[in-house]
């Protein structure tokens, strides 16, 4: 095989860029020479083979992403639109998949809503006029347990309590008293949310028997944020005995293109055109709209799927100190669209310094049974 030096031929970006020479040393080290002397006009990787052969990559860096070296950076930004393809259609099903194995519980929870006895039922059965009242001793149990629970978790002083661990002197114990200070000032001052939304998650919590909360930093509001997440909103594998040993957490998200489009400006999400869909909520949110008497009419509504995930993403893999892939999955955020599957954004989730690469979690689990 000769190759000609002064030939200078730009490749077409359909040509293949990786040719196997068979193992015969004195064309190999031909080629080798030939090719490191053209490697000003285009770069050139060459790799031996173990049978004697050689591979020749003329464009090494070809498939490489470029980008994403900022650890916080949204990875969706540089990868090919194959891989984001691949990987959206897969959270979607996952997430379906998840959903489904749950099914007989969001069954149960939706008839358990009705012994509340908050809507009054004209009935026809078992008989024209039969009472439709329901005895409320079901929602005195849950108003009791409420108040007990707020009282205890969210008492005057504020929620925070700080403990001095080892010596205890004058200095520590002040210095413990300014971080509960400041602890309570950031949750029932700064986090205005945090309250409201504790009240409802303790009302919800004996129903549903377990309920959520996600404590992160928003973007847009440019502070700390507690958000309490209903059960039906959070879906894990229905055999995960706790939220750190589930494979995936998804959080089901709906915002409006408005809301979305904050996202997108501010650089979390991509810039990509979405087609709202009209709202279908779940079975237990149409039977607690019913029992309020709300009517959530969200013709344009976005349903995003953040799920917290282990991936091994091609161009961004687990490597060993001599830059080998070890084929690890890494903890990463990825945000897609339920309608279309399109990917908005892939993060990171783990810290930067952190060498066993742990993921970081942002939900906090109450159980009303162990």
């Amino acid at each position: 095989m000769a190759i000609d030096k002064g030939m200078g031929i730009k490749l077409p970006s359909n040509t293949r860029t990786k040719v196997n020479v068979p193992g015969q040393q004195g064309q190999i080290e031909q080629i080798q020479g030939s090719l490191q002397q053209q490697q000003n006009q285009q770069p050139v990787e060459i790799t031996q083979t173990e049978d004697g052969g050689a591979e020749i990559d003329f464009d090494p860096g070809a498939m490489a992403p470029q980008g994403g070296e900022q650890h916080d950076d949204n990875l969706a930004e540089f990868l090919e639109d194959d891989i984001l393809n691949e990987i959206g259609s897969n959270i979607v099903e996952e997430y379906t998949e998840n959903k489904s194995s749950r099914q007989d519980w969001e069954d149960s929870y939706t008839k358990g809503l009705d012994l509340l006895g908050f809507k009054y039922e004209n009935r026809s059965e078992p008989f024209q006029g039969a009472s439709g009242a329901t005895h409320p001793v079901l929602a005195e149990a849950v108003t009791q347990f409420q108040s007990l629970a707020y009282k205890e978790l969210l008492p005057a002083s504020g929620p925070v309590r700080t403990q001095v661990i080892g010596k205890v002197d004058d200095a520590r114990e002040l210095q413990a008293e300014r971080v509960k200070e400041y602890m309570n000032y950031q949750l029932m001052v700064n986090m205005k949310e945090y309250e409201p939304e504790f009240d409802q998650m303790l009302f919800n919590l004996p129903l549903a028997g377990s309920t959520f909360k996600k404590v992160y930093y928003d973007s847009i509001l440019g502070r700390c944020v507690s958000k309490f997440i209903p059960a039906e909103e959070l879906v894990v594998p229905y055999n995960a005995t706790s939220l750190e040993d589930a494979d995936n957490i998804t959080h089901s998200i709906r915002m409006t293109g408005n809301e979305l489009l904050k996202y997108q400006v501010n650089g979390f999400y991509r810039d990509v055109d979405l087609i709202p869909m009209t709202d279908d909520p779940s079975a237990i949110e149409e039977k607690k709209n019913r029992i309020m008497g709300v009517n959530t009419d969200m013709s344009e509504v976005h349903t995003l799927l953040e799920c917290h995930c282990e991936l091994d993403i091609e161009g961004f893999e687990d490597l060993t100190p001599e830059g080998e892939a070890t084929g690890i999955k890494l903890p990463y955020i990825v945000t897609v669209d339920d309608g279309t599957g399109t990917v908005l954004s892939i993060r990171r989730n783990f810290d930067a310094q952190d060498p066993l690469r742990v993921r970081r979690d942002y939900f906090v689990h109450f159980k009303f049974l162990p």
